[in-house]
Protein backbone atom coordinates (compact mmCIF):
# COMPACT_ATOMS: atom_id res chain seq x y z
CA UNK A 1 0.00 0.00 0.00
CA UNK A 2 3.00 2.72 0.80
CA UNK A 3 4.39 1.71 -2.38
CA UNK A 4 0.85 2.86 -4.23
CA UNK A 5 0.57 5.85 -2.09
CA UNK A 6 4.68 6.87 -3.21
CA UNK A 7 3.82 6.32 -6.84
CA UNK A 8 0.27 8.28 -6.74
CA UNK A 9 2.41 11.10 -5.01
CA UNK A 10 5.06 10.68 -7.74
CA UNK A 11 2.12 10.77 -10.57
CA UNK A 12 1.23 14.54 -9.24
CA UNK A 13 4.86 15.77 -8.50
CA UNK A 14 4.75 14.88 -12.49
CA UNK A 15 1.48 15.94 -13.45
CA UNK A 16 2.67 19.21 -11.38
CA UNK A 17 5.93 19.72 -12.83
CA UNK A 18 4.50 19.36 -16.71
CA UNK A 19 1.77 22.07 -15.70
CA UNK A 20 3.58 24.50 -14.39
CA UNK A 21 5.47 26.08 -17.38
CA UNK A 22 1.56 26.22 -18.71
CA UNK A 23 0.68 28.19 -16.07
CA UNK A 24 3.23 30.55 -15.68
CA UNK A 25 2.30 33.95 -17.75
CA UNK A 26 -1.49 33.53 -17.11
CA UNK A 27 -3.96 36.08 -16.21
CA UNK A 28 -7.39 35.94 -15.38
CA UNK A 29 -10.22 38.84 -15.82
CA UNK A 30 -14.31 39.23 -15.44
CA UNK A 31 -15.98 41.45 -16.91
CA UNK A 32 -19.73 43.15 -17.53
CA UNK A 33 -21.19 44.78 -19.83
CA UNK A 34 -24.42 46.13 -22.02
CA UNK A 35 -24.84 45.43 -25.31
CA UNK A 36 -26.85 46.83 -28.58
CA UNK A 37 -27.22 46.09 -31.91
CA UNK A 38 -29.69 44.29 -33.68
CA UNK A 39 -30.64 41.46 -36.29
CA UNK A 40 -30.00 42.07 -39.57
CA UNK A 41 -29.43 40.99 -43.77
CA UNK A 42 -25.69 42.58 -45.06
CA UNK A 43 -27.19 45.25 -47.00
CA UNK A 44 -30.75 46.63 -46.79
CA UNK A 45 -33.06 44.60 -49.24
CA UNK A 46 -34.92 46.74 -51.91
CA UNK A 47 -38.68 45.18 -49.61
CA UNK A 48 -37.44 47.22 -46.84
CA UNK A 49 -38.05 50.58 -47.60
CA UNK A 50 -37.96 52.46 -44.32
CA UNK A 51 -37.02 51.63 -40.65
CA UNK A 52 -39.78 53.29 -38.20
CA UNK A 53 -38.56 52.75 -34.65
CA UNK A 54 -35.91 50.52 -32.66
CA UNK A 55 -36.53 49.99 -29.34
CA UNK A 56 -33.43 49.16 -27.12
CA UNK A 57 -33.59 46.29 -25.32
CA UNK A 58 -31.67 44.78 -21.87
CA UNK A 59 -29.15 42.69 -23.12
CA UNK A 60 -26.59 41.53 -20.37
CA UNK A 61 -23.28 40.19 -20.74
CA UNK A 62 -21.46 38.43 -17.77
CA UNK A 63 -17.95 36.66 -18.49
CA UNK A 64 -14.45 35.27 -17.48
CA UNK A 65 -11.37 35.26 -19.52
CA UNK A 66 -8.01 33.38 -19.42
CA UNK A 67 -5.38 34.83 -21.04
CA UNK A 68 -1.88 33.38 -21.74
CA UNK A 69 1.44 35.79 -22.40
CA UNK A 70 2.96 34.51 -24.94
CA UNK A 71 5.09 37.41 -25.42
CA UNK A 72 5.69 41.11 -23.94
CA UNK A 73 2.89 41.77 -26.76
CA UNK A 74 1.40 38.87 -27.97
CA UNK A 75 -1.12 36.49 -26.24
CA UNK A 76 -4.01 34.10 -26.84
CA UNK A 77 -7.23 33.63 -24.84
CA UNK A 78 -10.11 32.13 -24.20
CA UNK A 79 -13.86 32.54 -22.02
CA UNK A 80 -17.12 31.88 -21.05
CA UNK A 81 -19.62 34.54 -21.35
CA UNK A 82 -24.04 34.66 -20.59
CA UNK A 83 -25.26 36.98 -23.52
CA UNK A 84 -28.52 38.26 -24.14
CA UNK A 85 -29.10 39.79 -27.97
CA UNK A 86 -32.85 41.45 -27.98
CA UNK A 87 -34.16 43.73 -30.07
CA UNK A 88 -37.18 45.05 -31.49
CA UNK A 89 -38.23 47.19 -34.39
CA UNK A 90 -40.61 48.67 -36.57
CA UNK A 91 -39.98 48.94 -40.61
CA UNK A 92 -42.53 49.83 -43.64
CA UNK A 93 -42.31 47.00 -46.19
CA UNK A 94 -42.77 46.56 -49.85
CA UNK A 95 -43.76 42.84 -51.77
CA UNK A 96 -42.33 41.34 -48.29
CA UNK A 97 -42.60 37.79 -48.34
CA UNK A 98 -44.20 36.53 -45.13
CA UNK A 99 -45.99 33.93 -43.50
CA UNK A 100 -48.69 35.08 -41.07
CA UNK A 101 -51.60 33.85 -38.96
CA UNK A 102 -54.87 36.12 -38.93
CA UNK A 103 -58.05 34.25 -37.24
CA UNK A 104 -56.96 30.88 -36.84
CA UNK A 105 -56.09 30.65 -40.76
CA UNK A 106 -52.31 30.49 -42.17
CA UNK A 107 -51.77 32.76 -44.95
CA UNK A 108 -48.11 33.07 -47.08
CA UNK A 109 -47.64 35.76 -49.62
CA UNK A 110 -46.29 39.02 -50.48
CA UNK A 111 -46.89 42.06 -47.42
CA UNK A 112 -47.04 45.86 -48.11
CA UNK A 113 -47.53 48.02 -45.00
CA UNK A 114 -46.04 47.82 -41.60
CA UNK A 115 -44.00 44.58 -39.66
CA UNK A 116 -42.99 45.07 -36.23
CA UNK A 117 -40.53 42.15 -35.24
CA UNK A 118 -39.55 40.85 -31.42
CA UNK A 119 -36.55 39.21 -31.52
CA UNK A 120 -34.33 37.37 -28.14
CA UNK A 121 -31.68 35.31 -27.85
CA UNK A 122 -29.77 34.52 -24.18
CA UNK A 123 -26.33 32.36 -25.91
CA UNK A 124 -23.62 30.96 -24.31
CA UNK A 125 -20.81 32.17 -25.77
CA UNK A 126 -16.38 31.16 -26.00
CA UNK A 127 -14.41 33.16 -28.00
CA UNK A 128 -10.94 31.95 -28.86
CA UNK A 129 -8.83 35.44 -29.26
CA UNK A 130 -5.57 36.24 -30.75
CA UNK A 131 -4.52 39.66 -28.30
CA UNK A 132 -2.13 42.36 -28.34
CA UNK A 133 -0.64 44.58 -25.92
CA UNK A 134 0.14 48.22 -26.15
CA UNK A 135 0.75 49.75 -22.97
CA UNK A 136 -2.37 49.76 -21.33
CA UNK A 137 -4.28 48.65 -23.87
CA UNK A 138 -5.11 44.58 -25.30
CA UNK A 139 -6.74 44.40 -28.60
CA UNK A 140 -7.93 41.39 -29.54
CA UNK A 141 -10.08 39.63 -32.26
CA UNK A 142 -10.77 36.25 -33.18
CA UNK A 143 -13.75 33.45 -34.11
CA UNK A 144 -16.36 33.03 -31.13
CA UNK A 145 -18.85 29.82 -31.05
CA UNK A 146 -22.29 30.32 -28.93
CA UNK A 147 -24.78 27.89 -27.91
CA UNK A 148 -28.62 29.26 -27.08
CA UNK A 149 -30.38 28.39 -24.21
CA UNK A 150 -33.29 30.38 -24.82
CA UNK A 151 -34.64 32.14 -28.07
CA UNK A 152 -37.93 33.96 -29.83
CA UNK A 153 -38.74 35.78 -32.83
CA UNK A 154 -42.16 36.57 -33.29
CA UNK A 155 -43.96 39.38 -34.53
CA UNK A 156 -46.80 40.54 -36.56
CA UNK A 157 -47.76 42.91 -39.95
CA UNK A 158 -50.16 45.14 -40.20
CA UNK A 159 -51.87 48.46 -41.34
CA UNK A 160 -50.95 47.22 -44.97
CA UNK A 161 -52.06 44.27 -47.53
CA UNK A 162 -51.04 40.61 -47.88
CA UNK A 163 -50.88 39.82 -51.85
CA UNK A 164 -51.93 35.84 -51.27
CA UNK A 165 -48.94 33.72 -52.93
CA UNK A 166 -47.66 35.76 -55.23
CA UNK A 167 -48.02 39.88 -56.49
CA UNK A 168 -50.64 39.65 -57.73
CA UNK A 169 -52.59 37.18 -55.78
CA UNK A 170 -56.17 37.96 -53.89
CA UNK A 171 -55.44 41.26 -51.72
CA UNK A 172 -56.25 40.78 -47.63
CA UNK A 173 -56.34 43.56 -46.11
CA UNK A 174 -54.56 43.80 -42.30
CA UNK A 175 -55.66 46.52 -39.71
CA UNK A 176 -54.03 47.70 -36.78
CA UNK A 177 -55.95 45.77 -34.05
CA UNK A 178 -55.46 42.83 -32.61
CA UNK A 179 -57.63 40.33 -34.84
CA UNK A 180 -57.20 42.69 -38.06
CA UNK A 181 -53.37 42.18 -37.74
CA UNK A 182 -51.66 39.34 -39.26
CA UNK A 183 -48.89 37.26 -36.32
CA UNK A 184 -45.75 35.36 -37.15
CA UNK A 185 -43.59 33.13 -34.76
CA UNK A 186 -40.89 31.78 -36.15
CA UNK A 187 -38.98 30.80 -33.19
CA UNK A 188 -38.53 26.78 -33.90
CA UNK A 189 -36.89 27.81 -37.11
CA UNK A 190 -33.92 29.33 -34.89
CA UNK A 191 -30.22 28.07 -35.02
CA UNK A 192 -28.94 26.58 -31.42
CA UNK A 193 -25.48 27.34 -32.43
CA UNK A 194 -24.34 30.06 -33.95
CA UNK A 195 -20.65 31.15 -34.78
CA UNK A 196 -18.86 34.44 -35.89
CA UNK A 197 -16.39 36.56 -34.94
CA UNK A 198 -15.46 38.96 -32.34
CA UNK A 199 -13.02 42.04 -32.25
CA UNK A 200 -11.95 44.64 -29.40
CA UNK A 201 -9.84 46.24 -26.66
CA UNK A 202 -9.27 46.44 -23.30
CA UNK A 203 -8.20 49.51 -21.28
CA UNK A 204 -6.58 48.51 -17.97
CA UNK A 205 -7.30 52.08 -16.04
CA UNK A 206 -5.82 50.88 -12.27
CA UNK A 207 -4.07 47.44 -10.78
CA UNK A 208 -7.88 46.29 -10.76
CA UNK A 209 -10.49 47.87 -13.41
CA UNK A 210 -10.92 48.71 -16.76
CA UNK A 211 -12.78 48.86 -19.38
CA UNK A 212 -14.18 47.97 -23.08
CA UNK A 213 -15.81 47.67 -26.02
CA UNK A 214 -15.98 44.75 -28.30
CA UNK A 215 -18.56 43.52 -31.42
CA UNK A 216 -19.73 40.22 -31.75
CA UNK A 217 -20.21 39.55 -35.78
CA UNK A 218 -22.28 36.49 -36.15
CA UNK A 219 -21.63 34.88 -39.33
CA UNK A 220 -24.05 31.77 -39.77
CA UNK A 221 -27.32 33.23 -39.87
CA UNK A 222 -29.87 32.83 -36.86
CA UNK A 223 -32.61 30.57 -39.07
CA UNK A 224 -31.75 27.53 -40.33
CA UNK A 225 -30.53 26.94 -44.14
CA UNK A 226 -34.11 25.36 -44.51
CA UNK A 227 -36.06 28.10 -43.41
CA UNK A 228 -37.39 30.41 -46.47
CA UNK A 229 -40.09 32.90 -45.37
CA UNK A 230 -37.62 35.20 -44.48
CA UNK A 231 -35.37 35.19 -47.96
CA UNK A 232 -32.75 37.39 -46.37
CA UNK A 233 -30.61 35.67 -43.87
CA UNK A 234 -30.26 37.72 -40.60
CA UNK A 235 -26.94 37.75 -38.91
CA UNK A 236 -26.76 39.13 -35.07
CA UNK A 237 -24.66 41.81 -34.92
CA UNK A 238 -23.88 43.67 -31.66
CA UNK A 239 -21.61 45.99 -29.85
CA UNK A 240 -20.93 45.71 -26.13
CA UNK A 241 -19.32 48.15 -23.67
CA UNK A 242 -18.75 47.32 -19.60
CA UNK A 243 -16.02 47.02 -16.95
CA UNK A 244 -13.15 44.32 -16.70
CA UNK A 245 -11.89 43.45 -13.48
CA UNK A 246 -8.09 42.27 -13.63
CA UNK A 247 -7.32 39.35 -10.42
Amino acid sequence: MRKIFTLIALMCALASMAVSPLLENVHVNGRVGMSVGGTMPLGMPPEIRKLNTYKFKFNPMIGVDIEKRLSDQWGAMIGVRLERKAMEIDATVKNYHIEIVRGGEKLEGMFTGRNRTNESQWELTIPILATFHINKVRIFAGPYLAYVTDNHFDGYAYDGYLRVDDPTGPKVELGSSETERGSYDFSDEMRRFQWGIQFGADWQLSRRWGAFALVNWGLNGIHYSSFKVIEQKLYPIYGTIGAVYFW
